[in-house]
């Protein structure tokens, strides 16, 4: 739905109606209980099943490293 809002118009009474719509419509969808900052990015659903990383996570860097090396050697000699 649009409306075309001209500078003259913005007093009126369906503007007004628009922006109060809007506006409860922005904090039911933000959900925003205590009007703090919400940091939404560790509550999506595609990050709900993922653990982080755990204290040998450094150990995979190192092997595909050491994969990469021995390819590399194996390619040129």
């Amino acid at each position: 739905m649009g409306v075309i809002v001209n500078k003259k118009d913005t007093d009126n009474e369906l503007s007004r109606r628009i922006n109060a719509d809007l506006r409860a419509k922005a904090m039911e969808t933000a959900n925003i209980d205590d009007g703090g900052d919400v940091d939404l990015a560790e509550d999506a659903e595609y990050l709900r099943d993922l653990k982080k990383t755990g204290r040998f996570g450094w150990v995979w860097i190192v092997l595909i490293g050491l994969a990469i090396l021995s390819l590399i050697s194996i390619v040129f000699m």
